[in-house]
């Protein structure tokens, strides 16, 4: 079953880690399968408080998610990113028809 990986920044401490971050990790989550389908800023915040990015990224299953957080490339990502950003990550099924 299809998952999706969201991921909302709630802070950012350092832009440079979080540039270094963003530069790692796309390549290692595409090389794990992740397919981005939304990033950025909100256009709109309709209810709640706004953040400064949020990310959703589609994968062809929870486990593929979670082996994709855990592969090395990954976990280099995040080694740089270290305390430079505090962030929210779920993984959630898609919806069944």
């Amino acid at each position: 079953m299809t998952a999706y990986w969201i991921i909302t920044l709630t802070a950012v401490r350092d832009e440079a880690r979080l540039a270094r971050y963003v530069e790692l990790a796309g390549p290692a989550i595409r090389a794990a399968g992740g397919v981005f389908l939304a990033r950025g800023k909100p256009v709109h915040v309709l209810e709640g408080s706004a953040v400064p990015r949020t990310t959703l990224i589609r994968f062809d299953s929870a486990d593929a998610a979670v082996a994709a957080y855990r592969s090395p490339a990954y976990q280099e990502a995040l080694a740089a990113l270290g305390d430079g950003a505090e962030r929210d990550i779920r993984i959630v099924n898609a919806v069944q028809d």
